[in-house]
Order: C-alpha cells, then sequence, then structure tokens
C-alpha cells in the first residue's frame, strides 16, 4: 500500500532553516508529482510546493525565495529545504500525492518558528 513518513519538523528561531523529508512507498516514485502541504491553526490548508516527476517545480508566493523542493528518485525521497523562516511558517506540513485518482497524506510533521 502507499505509504508516506515525514520527517525533520522541529523548533527553529526566525530567520533559521530546517530541512524536511517525506520517504514514500508503494509507489513508483519516480512517476509521480509529490507535494508538500502545510496547516497551522486558524488557516486554510495551504499547498507550498511540488515537483512533478520531471523536475519541474512550483512554490506559494509566501515562500518563493526561501523554500526549495527537491526530490531524490534513488531513495524514494521528496525534500523541503526552508530557510529564513519566519513565524507564520509555523503549521504542520504534510507530504501528498496522487495514484490512480486517490490522494494520499502523511502524519505530518510540525514545523515551530519562534520570533
Amino acid at each position: 500500500q502507499v505509504q508516506l513518513v515525514e520527517s525533520g519538523g522541529g523548533l527553529v528561531q526566525a530567520g533559521g532553516s530546517l530541512s524536511l523529508s517525506c520517504t514514500t512507498s508503494g509507489i513508483i516514485f519516480s512517476l509521480y508529482t509529490m507535494n508538500w502541504y502545510r496547516q497551522a491553526p486558524g488557516k486554510q490548508r495551504e499547498l507550498v510546493a511540488l515537483i512533478t516527476g520531471g523536475l519541474t517545480t512550483n512554490y506559494a508566493d509566501s515562500v518563493k525565495g526561501r523554500f526549495t523542493i527537491s526530490r531524490d528518485n534513488a531513495k524514494n525521497t521528496v525534500n523541503l529545504q526552508m530557510n529564513s523562516l519566519k513565524p507564520e511558517d509555523t503549521a504542520v506540513y504534510y507530504c501528498n500525492t496522487k495514484k490512480w485518482g486517490s490522494e494520499y497524506w502523511g502524519q505530518g510533521t510540525q514545523v515551530a518558528v519562534s520570533s
């Protein structure tokens, strides 16, 4: 079955960096678009970054220039490097993909940025 597991969250001061990782199983990873979403209390869930199988990337305006999404097909892993973090980046970050029309989500990893 499809499983996604996020790791790398934590507490960091504003201006600092964190690197998140999502390891997948149950898919031919290289063919799938991978997404990072986040959701904070009182805010809508938002797509923050995606990377296609062809390595095309897209970012939410709020994170452009600060976050970088990448993938390692040999390790079935998608990463999110987050730099210049701001308190408003505080959220639970989720890895997501779609297979055969069904959505799959990891359990999430908490990112907290202190001012």
